[in-house]
């Protein structure tokens, strides 16, 4: 699990900015019927060690016929008519996902079904670009009832996670999500369904996810067509479970069917459980953290708790998804689709000098990254990082440099940010959940990194929106 700082901020729901109407679920379908931070596989394979868990034809609104329902998106659109023949949106075009000699291949059997670095999703993930519909429920328990209104619980996170998405994908991704808003209640108290860090989606067992999502989608399976939705939100009262400054309880189960099967046929997959509060000033990013595990991408941080356990920092909600906000990082942008051809450089040819302009995360258009493969599983990434809306701890603009690798599982720091000042105390120094010490980690004109062979020296840059860097690669032997 992530670890949280110990001097944190309170969360502000934002549910005076909503205005959607709750789908209809007073008729319950008859009995009978057929992890965040952390990132559960689906169903039956062995767990690994993910952390949390949304395309261009619009789908119908996922409610069975005669049942209103609004989505919200990051301009809250007007309601879609209800549709009893739900269709699904086609893929995004293949040409806007990584591919070339640069585009990394998963090394361990875990990437073959589960969250990794490689550059190819497995199916059975959600894919990231184009519209993407989710499920929205809320729940409580009979001995921890929620203490707030459903429309404020929800307005904690909408509509925030879908602007993020738009902007972090230069719009690429379009994230609707249809809430049911009202609180199900589970049957029995928290307690008894031994619901922890760590517990399963096990469909042999009474208690656990599996026994929690089954009520839910019993609650709701009359009024919903799960067809309808690319993953489903689970937002628990936040009042259950610890709180998220002693143990982060927030899980996704992603990669493929989870055992349960919905009234319309429907197998329940991707779906993330959201405890607690987060903390920071944009506490909302824990669901785009587990929302990202259902795409595909791993956990950054150290799960083996160690002392020091960000090796990316504020550079990727994936690691820290906590206090400012924080961008993700490119490689990312291009495992999700985010990045056409043209937006990256492949550096692969040995004994090569080339220049490379760069534009940052935060500037849409543009070179974003070069990537320069050291083996068949690691890559060196450069890209550009400066001060924007999405990226406020950026305090030092420069080249961010770090090493991907597709056969670290994880959990086990598949990526590693390169420290350009290894002995400062950071530039953001303001808000105690950001890692200070890699905040200052961009290299800057004049400065070299040097590794595997390779030597990254950043030059004088054109502008401001433009970075500069030649990259030296090793002769073959």
């Amino acid at each position: 699990m992530r670890q949280i700082p110990s001097a944190l901020l309170a969360t502000t729901a934002l549910a005076a900015t909503l205005a959607v109407p709750a789908l209809n679920t007073a008729a319950p379908r008859p009995a009978g019927t057929a992890r965040h931070g952390d990132s559960r596989p689906a169903t039956s394979p062995p767990p690994d060690t993910r952390d949390r868990t949304d395309a261009p034809a619009p789908h119908p609104t996922g409610t069975k016929a005669g049942t209103p329902a609004h989505e919200t998106s990051s301009s809250a659109p007007p309601p879609h008519s209800p549709a009893s023949s739900p269709t699904r949106s086609p893929r995004a075009p293949s040409a806007a996902l990584p591919s070339g000699p640069c585009a990394l291949p998963g090394a361990f059997p875990g990437t073959l079904t589960g969250v990794s670095e490689a550059a190819a999703t497995p199916r059975g993930f959600t894919r990231a670009t184009g519209r993407v519909r989710a499920l929205t429920v809320l729940i409580d328990f009979p001995d921890v009832r929620a203490g707030i209104s459903p429309r404020a619980r929800y307005g904690e996170f909408f509509p925030a996670v879908p602007r993020f998405f738009r902007q972090s994908s230069y719009g690429k991704l379009d994230y609707r999500s249809t809430p049911v808003l009202k609180w199900i209640r589970m049957s029995r108290p928290l307690a008894s369904y031994d619901i922890g860090r760590g517990t399963s989606f096990n469909p042999a067992s009474k208690n656990g996810y599996y026994a929690v999502a089954k009520e839910i989608v019993r609650a709701v399976d009359r009024n919903v067509d799960f067809r309808a939705y690319d993953l489903v939100n689970v937002l628990v009262t936040p009042n259950a479970g610890p709180p998220a400054t002693r143990n982060v309880w927030s899980v996704t189960f992603s990669g493929g069917p989870l055992g349960l099967r919905t009234g319309d046929g429907t197998q329940l997959k991707n779906i993330s459980f959201i405890w607690s509060r987060q903390t920071g000033p944009s506490a909302y990013r824990v669901l785009n953290h587990e929302n990202a595990h259902s795409f595909g991408l791993p956990d950054l941080y150290f799960t083996d708790g160690r002392a020091d356990p960000h090796p990316v920092g504020h550079w990727d909600p994936m690691d820290v998804d906590w206090g400012p906000e924080n961008d993700f990082l490119g490689w990312h942008k291009w495992k999700l689709g985010w990045l056409a051809p043209d937006q990256v450089d492949c550096v692969r040819s040995p004994g090569s000098v080339t220049t490379h302009r760069l534009t940052p995360a935060a500037v849409p258009g543009g070179k974003k990254i070069a990537v320069v493969p050291v083996s068949r599983y690691r890559a060196y990434v450069v890209e550009a990082r400066r001060t924007g809306p999405l990226d406020p701890t950026a305090c030092r603009p420069g080249v961010l440099i770090y090493r991907v690798s597709t056969d670290t599982p994880s959990g086990r720091g598949p990526v590693r940010v390169s420290d350009a000042t290894p002995k400062s105390a950071g530039c953001y120094r303001k808000d105690p959940n950001v890692r200070a010490g890699l905040t200052d980690a961009t290299y800057r004109p004049g400065q070299t990194f040097r590794a595997a062979g390779i030597t990254v020296s950043v030059q004088e840059p054109p502008s401001s929106d433009t970075f500069r860097v030649r990259i030296t690669t090793p002769k073959r032997d």
